[in-house]
């Protein structure tokens, strides 16, 4: 994955103070923002000017994280992102694969000047970098951070800040350490971050013990009325309409994880939540086994991922979506019935 050229190249462009900005996908999650701000931590500690941009706003669960403040929503300053964009030395592209997933942002880092670096753990990657660090199989994309700061300097003790990030990003990517990703190089990564000090507990607490009343209501409404189970298929899902989503005060980041209790039903391999949203469909796939969800998102519905773990959209309506979805359910029946 890091190749010693590459990494030796990467070293003397960073010799020299540069403007660098580090960017990632659109609603970016735990893995996309941690990856962000563990690299932002350790290019400001080598005295260069960074700003971090994204396409849209973060999970409100999220905002504890150190340095978040001073992200930058694409979406909410397009002017002033284009121009820090345009001014760049150094670009950093974090967990997307394709331009396409930073959304507004794209044609502006694609007719940028600088130099391109892409950091990402999902399958497929564009060719748009002259630099790609690609690695399907690890963790997260805050893992790859991770080897990538200790290429490049391999004596540095990264910071608490800097450590916490990264932490975040692989503890939510890798399902508190659950998904068939850990492996024992993950767990060495963790205890090296644990060694530079940071509260693990305080981290879990502060993304997955900070729920609203709001959200509370909306997953027990999601599970007791809109969960569907088709036990012929080993499938469940989730379908919440706009109205649905509205009556319960719905915030980004307030279906982070819906998609887990259905896929957590005995005998369920395949599950799937359909959200209908302002700019159309979002879907999130998840599977147990060697069921692949990304060939699925990305044939069926514009999408990709990873082999368990795949996102997706449609431009159709709410329920012809699910009618869509539904119907191709039986050619993949011989696949999901597998042990």
């Amino acid at each position: 994955m890091l190749k010693r050229k590459d990494i030796q190249e990467i070293q003397s462009l960073l010799s020299k103070k540069s403007r660098i900005v580090i960017t990632t996908h659109y609603n970016p999650d735990g893995d996309a923002m941690g990856s962000c701000l563990g690299l932002y931590h350790y290019l400001i500690s080598l005295k260069h000017t960074v700003n971090i941009i994204t396409p849209n706003s973060w999970p409100s669960f999220l905002d504890w994280m150190p340095g978040s403040d001073t992200c930058i929503a694409g979406n909410k300053q397009l002017k002033k992102a284009e121009k820090i964009i345009a001014q760049a030395d150094i670009i950093f592209s974090l967990d997307y694969n394709t331009l396409k997933r930073t959304e507004e942002l794209a044609p502006y880092i694609e007719s940028a000047k600088a130099v391109k670096i892409l950091i990402d753990h999902h399958i497929q990657p564009d060719s748009f970098a002259r630099y790609t660090f690609s690695d399907t199989k690890a963790s997260s994309t805050c893992q790859m951070v991770f080897d990538f700061i200790k290429a490049l300097s391999p004596d540095i003790t990264l910071n608490k800040d800097c450590a916490t990030c990264l932490y975040t990003g692989i503890m939510t990517d890798t399902g508190s350490f659950k998904f068939r990703s850990t492996t024992a190089h993950t767990h060495y990564i963790v205890s090296e971050l644990l060694k530079c000090g940071i509260n693990n507990t305080e981290i879990h607490e502060n993304v997955l013990d900070n729920n609203t009343y709001e959200r509370m209501r909306l997953l027990g409404f999601s599970l007791c009325e809109k969960l569907t189970v088709l036990n012929e298929y080993h499938t469940a899902f989730i379908a919440l309409s706009s109205d649905e989503l509205n009556s319960f005060g719905f915030k980004k980041g307030d279906t982070e994880g819906f998609v887990n209790y259905a896929l957590s039903i005995l005998d369920i391999k395949f599950s799937a939540l359909f959200l209908e949203l302002e700019n159309g469909i979002k879907i999130s796939f998840r599977s147990k086994g060697r069921f692949d969800v990304n060939t699925f998102a990305r044939k069926y519905f514009n999408g990709g991922g990873h082999l368990n773990a795949a996102g997706g959209s449609s431009d159709l309506t709410l329920d012809e979506t699910i009618l869509k979805f539904v119907s191709l359910l039986p050619k993949h029946k011989k696949d999901l019935s597998k042990k």
